[in-house]
């Protein structure tokens, strides 16, 4: 009792200075302990506390070494949707035809994509909570998706725990501040992709910067509303794959953490795919062929390795060999 009216005097002196406060700011005093001026106080205390004055933000990227602390602590955090704002794609000066411009276009697939991986999230918590043992089993493995070799293997590593390398490879990984407003990240002293994924320093703090060039060079960057639009819809359709999965999973029709996983990944390519090959269709020539990628397939690329994705019918070994090049390319 006597800490509450303690605590009672005190706010009761706080109300009374931002009375003072709130008159002087309006051009004159509060006069007496009215309801209409306890309430202004009130007010003002609540938004002084609100505003927190100099506390830091809950995710700091001031620097790049927080920035990726601040994506390992919104995964830890069970916030993976926000990981996409940590992502910055330079967009052109361009209005399309709709009135979209291109940095809305982009904000919308970042949105679409957040959206996708919470429920990623929520599709991995489900299947660790139902299979713990083979879970962890999986995770015992250790390395990660990019190690594994076939469609099931690569998938079931996936959906063991989607968001887990950056935590578990988190001291491996240093941020080089190059002092020009880029940093360059590597693993174990070596570059990461050949150098090509790095960190620009922006408005907001540092963020992840897109090779826009490189990857418009390869003639698969989105140039138009439409295609920015495409991108978005595969967002959606991988969410709602993820989504009817999990329906599927709550029925319990899953014998183990490798059968459910499998579904997923073909519930999850067919819908990607469907929206890529879309994507691929749209960036053909205007005489209907594409350098490096016959018509309707996907071209992955990965140093001087390549995959088709698409072009033999057969989505579920184009995807192995996609895994296997990528563990190649992942090796020492």
């Amino acid at each position: 009792m006597a800490k509450l009216a303690s605590d009672s005097r005190q706010l009761q002196r706080a109300g009374a200075n931002l009375q003072v406060f709130a008159g002087i700011a309006a051009g004159r005093r509060l006069k007496g302990n009215g309801p209409a001026s306890c309430a202004l106080a009130m007010l003002l205390f609540a938004a002084m506390v609100a505003l927190g004055g100099c506390k830091k933000p809950r995710y700091d990227s001031s620097t790049p070494a927080l920035a990726v602390d601040a994506m390992a602590q919104m995964v830890k955090d069970g916030r993976p949707e926000l990981l996409p704002t940590m992502i910055d794609i330079e967009a052109r000066e361009v209005t399309f035809s709709d009135g979209v411009t291109e940095a809305s276009a982009i904000s919308d697939v970042k949105k679409k994509t957040g959206d996708m991986l919470a429920q990623l999230w929520r599709v991995s918590k489900k299947l660790q909570a139902k299979y713990p043992a083979d879970v962890a089993k999986e995770l015992a493995k250790g390395g990660s998706w990019a190690n594994r070799s076939g469609f099931g293997d690569v998938f079931t590593s996936v959906m063991s725990d989607p968001f887990g390398w950056l935590d578990a490879n988190r001291s491996r990984l240093v941020v080089d501040d190059l002092g020009d407003g880029t940093a360059a990240f590597t693993i174990d002293g070596k570059q990461v992709l050949g150098g090509t994924l790095a960190m620009r320093e922006t408005s907001d703090g540092w963020r992840i910067a897109v090779p826009v060039n490189l990857i418009r060079g390869s003639g698969y960057f989105p140039e138009t509303r439409e295609e920015w639009a495409v991108l978005a819809y595969m967002m959606i359709a991988v969410e709602n794959a993820l989504a009817d999965f999990e329906n599927e999973l709550d029925t319990g029709k899953f014998k183990n953490l490798t059968a459910a996983s499998e579904r997923a990944g073909r519930m999850i390519a067919e819908s990607a795919v469907a929206q890529g090959i879309i994507f691929a269709m749209m960036k053909q020539k205007g005489d209907g062929t594409k350098a490096g990628a016959p018509s309707g397939a996907i071209e992955l690329k990965v140093g001087k390795d390549s995959v088709q994705i698409g072009s033999t019918g057969d989505v579920q070994k184009d995807l192995g060999q996609a895994g296997d090049m990528m563990r190649k390319q992942a090796e020492p």
